[in-house]
């Protein structure tokens, strides 16, 4: 019943999101036309111009070329029907919504097939046909997952086309015309992934042996670079939007598709997105481990989802330690391209939203080393270590209350007028940046130092240079944190332009102790003796909730991080380009923003339940042979 069930339920998904892709295909491809006839039709001037005047020459807003004018100006929208459909509700809340559950589920998307890649990979090239077989079927458990997920974004990319064409119409048909060279790439390549994911998933089994796994690889590589590029075309229409460039004052297009993609901030939002997408997708693999390993009825299943949560949360913490990084990055070049912007984000209107973006970024590190400490439970020899949590716990919990301690508090004015001034006279001492840097390292190089440990676990280091090598290691670790915490101090001593340049011996120590420190372990592991078995499947359940809890907490901020990068045009559709005239042209206020975050985060996790328990129908049963060799596969991993 079943088994029959789920084939239904993915003909029915299948169909879905081949008419969904078809009427998006359908919709782009007339995007054209509804320019033509809805956009522009109150401004004929202008077309004249642009008709009569071929050779006319505009000169770049960003890098300051002159080109030829291909296209019309922005429009200038005012508050009535034609611009703002209204439907007694307001616009932008349902944009907001239709936008966020499509971004949830195309990163998922586009981060799985990567770890599927990745992990076929390893299995075909491990000389262990058992531990090949399991990773083979790993990645096929992934896949599956995705396939489900696939289906639903294309269904909410479809309604989010629709509530762009029917809300916001002049919005999207200028975004469309500047856009339009390469609209119907996008389209064609969405089409693509789309019918190479199914040939991907449903040719496993056919394409299972010899040559023709290899082409089954192959087919993998093709589907993640076309994902990729569609991602980066995805993100130049944002980062258009928050810097603009390829069109003049304006907003008319100087046909150069390459300048209006290329943006000021166009790269490191990439690098930023690509970086969260896998995060984000491990972690939500590892919750979908973590729900099967709490439904599972027998010790081989647990096993094997146990094992499976591991990977994606390793996977998971192996992008969320650069992220913060890559943040730090994409923050410069928005101070770079316009200082407004990064005073607006973190010393002005949205600065709050940054201390709730600590708060998560803290709570993401800590539950990450939590469930570490928790996995070292389940290995022989590793009670030498778990005596020392509480220190790295307490190091956490310093860390993670500097990082997220304001230096400015919102107040009402009587507050304003009861403290004589901005800064509290306590809490105005504390929460400077240095310091805020600080923190956030102390609490990455615990996390790296956690999974150091938990990799020792179970292992008793056979080198000869072994000794040396725990010393030189514990005094490296001991180095860092003294220079982290005490650049952290310095920085209240030197002016603030001095101060903002202590960020960076500070992430140099972060990323030393995360490549020598990982690099040495790793080398002192090399053939060492275990002082017991990894015991797999014999977790608490609290170390599954903390699995749930990291894909949450991932989701939470995706969601937060997405709200500050799109308010902080403030009243601009394109930045000092387009300006949006609705009436809900405005900044919404922090408890409204959180609760429409927290209703997003809901709507997810209650639709992705019903991906994991479509995904789990007619699932096989974990094979004994394969389930007992586990264990086995734990030194192919860590090292």
């Amino acid at each position: 019943m079943e088994s029959l069930l789920s084939r239904s339920l993915r003909r029915i998904t299948t169909w879905t999101t081949i008419f969904c892709l078809l009427l998006a295909l359908a919709s782009l491809l007339a995007q054209p036309v509804i320019v033509g006839m809805q956009v522009w039709a109150a401004e004929p001037d202008s077309a004249l111009t642009a008709t009569e005047s071929n050779v006319e020459k505009g000169r770049d807003v960003y890098y300051k070329t002159e080109g030829i004018v291909s296209g019309l100006p922005a429009p200038k929208t005012a508050d009535d029907q034609q611009h703002y459909p209204r439907y007694n509700f307001e616009s932008r809340v349902l944009i907001w919504f239709a936008n966020q559950q499509h971004l949830y589920y195309g990163s998922f998307v586009l981060a799985v097939p990567i770890f599927c890649m990745i992990i076929e990979f390893l299995g075909m090239v491990t000389k262990d046909r058992t531990l090949g077989k399991r990773y083979d079927r790993l990645a096929y458990d992934f896949i599956k997952i995705s396939l489900t997920a696939y289906s639903l974004t294309a269904i909410l990319g479809g309604i989010l086309l629709f509530t762009f064409l029917t809300l916001y119409p002049s919005f999207f048909g200028y975004l469309s015309s500047i856009f339009r060279p390469v609209m119907h790439l996008y389209a064609l390549l969405f089409v693509a992934e789309s019918g190479i994911l199914y040939i991907y998933y449903y040719g496993w089994e056919k394409m299972s042996e010899g040559f023709l796994k290899w082409i089954h690889l192959s087919m993998s590589v093709v589907l993640n670079v076309v994902g990729t590029v569609l991602m980066f075309l995805a993100n130049s229409w944002i980062a258009f939007m928050m810097s603009p460039a390829g069109v003049d004052e304006e907003g008319r297009y100087l046909g150069n598709i390459w300048h209006v993609i290329h943006t000021a901030l166009w790269n490191p939002l990439n690098l930023h997105r690509m970086l969260g997408n896998m995060a984000f997708g491990g972690s939500v693999v590892a919750a979908y481990a973590a729900y099967r390993f709490l439904a599972a009825k027998t010790n081989d299943e647990r096993a094997h989802y146990d094992w499976m949560g591991y990977v994606a949360m390793f996977i998971a913490v192996l992008f969320l330690i650069p992220l913060p990084f890559a943040g730090y990055w994409l923050m410069r070049e928005i101070y770079a391209y316009r200082q407004q912007m990064g005073i607006t984000l973190m010393g002005g209107l949205l600065a709050w939203l940054f201390i709730i973006q600590a708060t998560m970024i803290g709570a993401l590190f800590l539950t990450t080393s939590y469930y570490l400490w928790q996995c070292m439970e389940r290995m022989r020899g590793a009670e030498k270590y778990m005596r020392y949590v509480k220190y790295l716990l307490f190091l956490m919990i310093v860390g993670f209350l500097v990082f997220i301690t304001p230096h400015t508090m919102v107040m009402t004015p009587a507050e304003l007028k009861a403290m004589g001034g901005q800064q509290h006279p306590v809490i105005g001492n504390f929460g400077v940046m240095s310091a805020k840097n600080g923190g956030i390292n102390v609490m990455i190089v615990v996390t790296i130092l956690s999974f150091i440990w938990y990799q020792r676990g179970n292992k008793i280091p056979t080198v000869s240079w072994a000794k040396f090598g725990n010393i030189f290691m514990g005094t490296f670790f001991t180095v860092a944190f003294v220079n982290i915490i005490w650049l952290a101090v310095y920085g209240y001593y030197i002016p603030a332009n001095v101060r903002v340049g202590l960020s960076v011996p500070q992430v140099a120590t972060t990323l030393s102790c995360l490549i020598f420190m990982t690099a040495l372990n790793l080398a002192m592991l090399k053939g060492a003796n275990q002082a017991g078995p990894v015991e797999w499947g014999k977790m608490t359940v609290r170390s599954q909730y903390a699995l749930i809890m990291l894909a949450t907490e991932f989701t939470w901020m995706m969601a937060l991080m997405g709200y500050i990068r799109s308010s902080v045009r403030l009243f601009w559709h394109v930045n000092e380009i387009m300006r949006d005239n609705s009436p809900w042209a405005y900044t919404h206020t922090v408890g409204f923003a959180a609760n429409m975050i927290s209703l997003n985060v809901l709507f997810f996790w209650i639709s992705i339940l019903f991906v994991f328990w479509l995904a789990s129908l007619g699932a096989k049963t974990v094979p004994q042979d394969t389930a007992v060799s586990v264990p086995a596969m734990v030194p192919a991993i860590q090292r």
